[in-house]
C-alpha cells in the first residue's frame, strides 16, 4: 500500500514587508508558489520520485523572475549572473551540486544530472557547463536572466559599496535569493533541491550555501529533507541543514523542534537570518524562519494546499 506523500517549498526569507509588497507583485508571487508546489505534488501524485519532484517544482521558480534563481538571479560586481544549485536523494544519500554557471536556465537540472550522470558531487563554472553542454544543455546568452529590477538593485549597492541585498523600493530586496523544495514520495523516498543566484554585487566567484550538501541541502530516508535559505556564509559555517538532520537522528526530535532549535538557536545568536523548509519520513513539513517573512507553500498529506509570506501567518 503506497505511503502518505506531500511537497513543500520556498522562495526565499528575509526582510519582506507588508507594506512595501503592491498587490500586483503580492498576485504574481503567490501564483509562482502554487504552481511550483502543484508541479512537484503532480509528480508525486502520479507514484513520481521525490528527486523528480523537487526538481520540477524548482525549475517553475527558476523560470519566473519573481526568484533569485535562475530568470529572476541578482547581478553580480561585473553585472553578470552567477548560479548555484544542488539536489540530494535520500535513498543512498546521493548528491548533486553545481556553482558559478553563466548560461544554464535551469541549474537545478544540472545538480541532478552531475549526481545521474557523473561520477562526481560538486562542478563549478566552467567545468560544470562544459559538462552541461556534453549532455546536450543548450547554451542560454546572459540576456534571458537580465531584468530591469536586479539592474537597479546592482546600481544601488555600487552606489553604497555594499555586497548584499538591502533596502530599497521592492519588498523583499533584503531577502536572501534562494528556492527550494523537499519531498516525501509513495515509495517512502526523501529529496530536496536548493537553487541561487546569490547576492547582489558578489565578487570573487563567492558561493552561498545553497549547492553545499548538508548546509543549503540534505536528504535522508528514514529521517528528514532540508532545504535552506539565508546569510550563506553562516548558514555554511553552522551546515544548518545537515545539523537538522543530526538532531533528528541522534537527538531523536521532531522536525518542528530540530528545525526550530537550529534557526532560532545558534545560527540567529551569530547574525544568521534566514530560513529553512523540512519535511519528514512521515509527510509531517515544518516551516521555520528568524526573518520577517519567507516565500512558502505547501501540499500536506492529506492534499491541503497552504501557500504564506509573512512570519505572522
Amino acid at each position: 500500500m503506497p505511503q502518505p506523500f506531500s511537497m513543500a517549498i520556498h522562495g526565499g526569507a528575509g526582510t519582506i514587508l507588508r507594506e512595501q509588497m503592491s498587490d500586483e507583485l503580492q498576485v504574481s508571487i503567490l501564483a509562482d508558489l502554487e504552481a511550483s508546489v502543484r508541479a512537484g505534488y503532480n509528480v508525486l501524485a502520479k507514484s513520481g520520485d521525490a528527486l523528480d519532484a523537487v526538481v520540477a517544482a524548482v525549475k517553475v521558480l527558476e523560470d519566473s523572475p519573481n526568484f533569485n534563481a535562475g530568470k529572476g538571479s541578482v547581478l553580480t560586481n561585473k553585472e553578470m549572473v552567477e548560479m548555484d544549485a544542488s539536489v540530494m536523494h535520500g535513498l543512498d544519500m546521493d548528491a548533486g551540486a553545481i556553482a558559478g554557471v553563466r548560461h544554464i536556465k535551469n541549474p537545478v537540472e544540472l545538480a541532478r544530472d552531475v549526481m545521474t550522470k557523473s561520477n562526481h558531487v560538486f562542478l563549478i563554472a566552467e567545468g560544470a557547463e562544459e559538462f552541461a553542454f556534453e549532455h546536450g544543455y543548450e547554451f542560454i546568452e546572459q540576456d534571458y536572466f537580465f531584468t530591469d529590477r536586479r539592474y537597479d538593485q546592482l546600481q544601488s549597492m555600487k552606489e553604497k559599496g555594499l555586497f548584499a541585498l538591502s533596502e530599497s523600493k521592492y519588498p523583499d530586496d533584503k531577502k536572501f535569493g534562494t528556492v527550494g523544495a523537499v519531498a516525501l514520495d509513495q515509495h517512502g523516498n526523501l529529496a530536496a533541491a536548493t537553487s541561487t543566484g546569490g547576492i547582489t554585487n558578489k565578487k570573487y566567484g563567492r558561493v552561498g550555501d545553497s549547492s553545499i550538501i548538508g548546509a543549503g541541502t540534505f536528504a535522508e530516508n528514514g529521517n528528514v529533507a532540508v532545504s535552506t535559505t539565508g546569510m550563506g556564509e553562516f548558514f555554511i559555517r553552522k551546515t544548518v541543514a545537515g545539523d537538522v538532520a543530526a538532531r533528528m537522528r541522534y537527538l531523536k526530535e521532531d522536525v518542528h523542534t530540530a528545525s526550530e532549535s537550529v534557526i532560532q538557536g545558534e545560527l540567529k545568536e551569530m547574525g544568521g537570518e534566514g530560513g529553512l523548509i523540512a519535511i519528514d519520513h512521515n509527510g509531517d513539513v515544518h516551516f521555520a524562519m528568524n526573518s520577517s517573512g519567507m516565500y512558502r507553500a505547501c501540499i500536506d498529506v492529506d492534499g491541503e494546499l497552504s501557500i504564506k509570506i509573512y512570519a505572522d501567518e
